[in-house]
């Protein structure tokens, strides 16, 4: 019987290792993302996440190729921002062109130094985990040295089996607890505990009951891997299928021996298994190869379509339309799946060229605009010049003006290049806010008496509300006129009962004296019919009735624009300290021109009905 067990093991284990031998190889693993399709922050994003996933597997199979992916994106960007000059063309321009003076600079400097930063720290880290890999490998090594050398000794006792079995036992299960060593002592390492364990089948006077026993005890376990390995035709993920077989064989070959007569039909079982998670396998890949192959023509569609948007002619084609035309198939190409390995960079390469050729093409294009930006320059910075010798004018309404004027030229003139964009605007706000500031301290002295004038317009709101009216609408009028002279008489309130206290007066002078101020503006309206009724009666006519007519429209055309330069500059004001003051100023403006608005448009609107 002692025989049959060293017999067996050594056959057992053929067999085991040609299942292993037939597994897929992990050239069957699905190929990596292809980063090359990513822009340099997507890439770094990408290597970021994974390293902080900490899966050791995952970055030594990937970085390398993400450090190729960023330095081949990144070279091509430069490029196609006329940062570095393509090998093509150093031979022709051993000189910067002139394009190089209106070129920012190097907006990639940190996002390679991010990367150079990230992928340093990989290989800290890799270096960190092979060393403890390494030194685990040591420590299994004498682990694994130490139970051959109680293999050893075990060998040489005479004791009985009751206490030499428990002990060989113990230190099989040691044995496969222990994790891997070197590569350079695992073979001649494994060979000599296989040796020993034969060795002391052949030596330990076993019975035939204990041995049945270890027998049945192996079949169970190798039992239970039939059932994991069948259950695996049922894992989602077909890549961890594989992945758990694989240690399911590795299981397997650590066991022993089973009973001679099941040994055929376990191991078949097994095998059975082990095919059936193979065949799964290998219908995903070849239905891989198909999504492959349609993928492959799509992308193909995508650089033909690519090419005709890169061949484009003339002048005056719409380069904004053509680059959200190519900006829509770079999107829709992310959206599409690998084609195969041979074809995959292949095609890739093909839509890339179509995509630089017509982005250079526009990069040329756009290069033109050099001299047109040059005179936009030319032209902001005679409105510097003129904004600074403003800046020390005490004229304060009529140089607000003129600022607010060439703030207004400012907008309407072109780009200039960027790297001079925010130097002249500095300059040209610096003397605005100059001014500006002047301004507010100036009007800031008055600030002190707003306290004062607020108690007064409280006071005269409580007299106003206590007046009681007249039977006279003489006397009622000359009152009112006497409450508005008395409160225009008074200066400013503090801003923040600005509102509260105009919201009062308004209100008590609408309820005090309603009658007068609907009067007054029907008399206006009743005087405007009277003006229209003598133009049309008049040689002017209709004639002279549509030019009274334009000139009302005109005048409301401009109280709107007007209303509205005005509050585009109440935010321009806000950013200067102590603006309350002006902003009060303005808000007047804007309320009486409101009220303006609404008498101008009755007035058109009674032309209108009368008269057309």
């Amino acid at each position: 019987m002692t025989q049959d067990i060293n017999n067996s093991a050594p056959q057992e284990q053929f067999e085991e290792s040609k299942a292993l031998e037939n597994k897929p190889s992990t050239g069957s693993v699905p190929a990596p993302t292809d980063y090359s399709e990513m822009n340099l922050k997507e890439i770094i994003q990408v290597f970021q996440e994974m390293i902080d996933r900490g899966d050791q597997q995952e970055m030594y199979r990937c970085a390398d190729n993400i450090k190729a992916a960023f330095y081949k994106t990144l070279k091509k960007e430069k490029i196609a921002a006329g940062l570095t000059i393509p090998v093509s063309e150093e031979k022709e321009e051993s000189e910067p062109k002139d394009d190089d003076n209106i070129i920012s600079i190097n907006p990639f400097a940190e996002l390679e130094r991010g990367f150079k930063e990230l992928y340093n720290r990989y290989k800290i880290e890799r270096t960190s985990f092979l060393q403890v890999i390494e030194k685990h490998k040591e420590d299994n090594l004498k682990n694994k040295t130490q139970i051959i050398e109680e293999l050893k000794d075990l060998l040489e006792k005479q004791e009985d089996l009751q206490h030499t079995f428990p002990t060989f036992r113990e230190l099989q299960n040691r044995w496969k607890s222990t994790g891997p060593v070197p590569q350079s002592n695992s073979k001649d390492l494994w060979d000599t505990y296989q040796f020993l364990v034969e060795k002391f089948y052949d030596f330990v006077k076993i019975n035939n009951e204990l041995r049945d026993l270890d027998l049945k005890k192996n079949l169970e376990v190798k039992a239970e891997l039939c059932e994991k390995a069948e259950a695996l035709v049922n894992e989602p993920n077909i890549v961890q299928a594989f992945r758990k077989l694989q240690k399911y064989h590795e299981e397997w070959r650590e066991l022993g021996p089973v009973p001679k007569e099941l040994r055929e039909e376990i191991w078949t079982k097994f095998k059975l298994a082990t095919s059936n998670v193979n065949k799964r396998q290998q219908d995903y890949f070849e239905t891989l190869k198909v999504d492959q192959k349609k993928n492959l023509e799509h992308k193909t569609t995508l650089c033909e379509k690519a090419e005709v948007i890169a061949a484009s002619e003339g002048e005056d084609k719409d380069w904004n339309q053509l680059t959200k035309d190519m900006e829509a198939l770079q999107e829709e190409w992310k959206s599409i799946g690998f084609a195969s390995k041979k074809d995959n960079q292949r095609i890739y390469d093909r839509f890339r060229a179509a995509c630089d050729k017509f982005y250079n093409a526009k990069r040329d294009y756009y290069s033109n605009f050099k001299k047109v930006m040059q005179e936009n320059f030319d032209k902001k910075i005679a409105l510097c010049e003129q904004a600074e010798s403003l800046k020390e004018s005490q004229d304060w309404k009529k140089t607000t003006d003129q600022l607010i004027g060439l703030q207004k030229k400012w907008k309407e003139i072109g780009p200039v290049a960027r790297k001079q964009s925010d130097v002249v605007w500095k300059r040209f706000r610096a003397a605005c806010d100059s001014f500006f500031e002047n301004k507010s301290k100036f009007f800031s002295t008055v600030e002190e008496s707003y306290e004062d004038n607020l108690k007064k317009k409280l006071s005269l709101i409580d007299e106003i509300n206590e007046y009681k009216p007249d039977n006279k609408q003489s006397e009622n009028i000359e009152a009112l006129k006497d409450f508005q002279n008395r409160w225009n008489e008074i200066g400013y309130v503090p801003l923040k009962d600005k509102e509260r206290v105009q919201s009062a007066y308004r209100h008590a002078i609408d309820v005090k004296f309603s009658d007068i101020k609907s009067s007054e503006n029907e008399n206006k309206l009743v005087r405007f019919r009277k003006h229209i009724k003598e133009l049309q009666d008049s040689s002017k006519g209709e004639r002279g009735i549509k030019v009274e007519r334009d000139k009302l429209l005109q005048k409301f055309r401009q109280l709107e624009q007007d209303i509205a330069l005005w509050e585009n500059n109440m935010g321009f004001f806000t950013k200067s300290k102590n603006a309350d003051s002006i902003l009060s100023d303005i808000e007047k403006k804007i309320s009486r021109a409101r009220e303006e608005l609404a008498q101008i448009e009755e007035k058109i609107k009674l032309i209108d009905k009368q008269y057309e």
